[in-house]
């Protein structure tokens, strides 16, 4: 297993939202990997929780990482945070991502989303997308 590409795909995966005008339309620059600081905008995408496991072969040393993507927002209802989770998805969904820096990425899933209330902090209510993407990369390290 290989868990050296995990930062490379997190900044190609960045690099695709923070460039996609449908999105920043509907959240702007508000593309995070950690909740901001104090108040948070009243929508934002979070870059958040992966999970990773072996995915090596033959071929040399692999992943498959479960990547959490979330639209989070302060709004009533969860018609903007559909719209915003679609344009992530529409986003993610256009090939290709960015190289990554290290590695290659051998492809990109849509695997499910939950919409569901959340409490943020001070116990305001919260409304929140996960979206899980699996992605599948290899590991060419430098020679």
């Amino acid at each position: 297993m290989s868990y050296a590409t995990a930062e490379a795909l997190q900044a190609a995966v960045y690099a695709r939202l923070a460039g996609d005008g449908a999105l920043a339309a509907l959240v702007g620059d508000a593309i995070h990997d950690a909740v901001p600081p104090g108040t948070p905008p009243g929508l934002f995408v979070l870059i958040g929780e992966e999970r990773a496991s072996d995915a090596s072969d033959r071929s040399g040393a692999g992943a498959e990482h479960r990547l959490t993507i979330s639209v989070v927002g302060s709004l009533a209802g969860f018609r903007a945070l559909k719209a915003a989770a679609a344009a992530v998805g529409d986003a993610l969904a256009a090939p290709p991502l960015p190289a990554l820096a290290r590695g290659r990425l051998v492809g990109l899933w849509f695997e499910r989303a939950e919409a569901r209330r959340a409490r943020g902090t001070g116990g305001a209510e919260l409304r929140r997308i996960d979206m899980v993407w699996r992605a599948r990369t290899e590991d060419d390290p430098a020679p």
